[in-house]
């Protein structure tokens, strides 16, 4: 697997550049690249990650090959990746065009980014997951997936032993969105499902 430096301005081999999110990027209000589509990465898993670069917990993609997980395609207009990269600056751009079915029917180079190996660790109570963080990325499922879709999101996330601060009054993810309240308990319903351990801000 070749792990891509940044910043690195050019990807493309001339092919139309697109990446591949996993998480808050498949909420399609959090950002506006162009030519958003329904894909599936195989061989990869996501994962609840701490790392040394960001001060809470933060979703990443894990190699795994017995795994295949929903996701969204985008495309990056003129090959420039500075805004995503900067966007995602805790991970490194990996190659994943091969990986990746969608329904184009034009050929595409497709990026995924992840946290390297050796600067995972897990969350922890004073690196929680944050539910703000969480309630982005399940609104992103259920509206581009409907209620299976957000349900194999939560199947197909490792981690979901660690504590989770409840930040909605406050919300400390920075694309945070109000939710509805369906989507809010639906939220709620699966968290409580998988018995998660909630804590509230001091």
């Amino acid at each position: 697997m070749t792990y891509i430096n940044r910043p690195k301005g050019h990807f493309s081999d001339g092919r139309p550049p697109y990446f591949f999110g996993y998480g808050s990027l498949v909420n399609l209000a959090t950002h506006d690249f162009p030519d958003p589509r329904p894909a599936r990465l195989k061989g990869w898993r996501r994962a609840w990650r701490h790392t040394d670069l960001r001060p809470v917990a933060f979703l990443t993609a894990v190699p795994d090959p017995e795994s295949e997980i929903d996701g969204m395609i985008a495309h990056v207009p003129k090959n420039d990746w500075a805004a995503l990269d900067e966007r995602e600056w805790a991970y490194d751009r990996i190659p994943a065009t091969h990986s990746v079915s969608h329904p184009l029917t034009h050929n595409v180079e497709i990026a995924v980014y992840a946290v390297p190996q050796d600067r995972h660790s897990q969350p922890s109570n004073h690196h929680p997951l944050l539910l703000s963080y969480i309630d982005v990325v399940v609104q992103g499922y259920l509206r581009a997936f409907g209620e299976d879709g957000a349900d194999r999101f939560f199947e197909t996330t490792t981690g979901w032993d660690a504590p989770i601060l409840n930040d909605r009054a406050e919300p400390r993810y920075p694309r945070h969105q109000q939710l509805k309240p369906v989507e809010r308990d639906f939220v709620d319903d699966r968290l409580t499902s998988l018995s998660v351990r909630i804590e509230q801000p001091a």
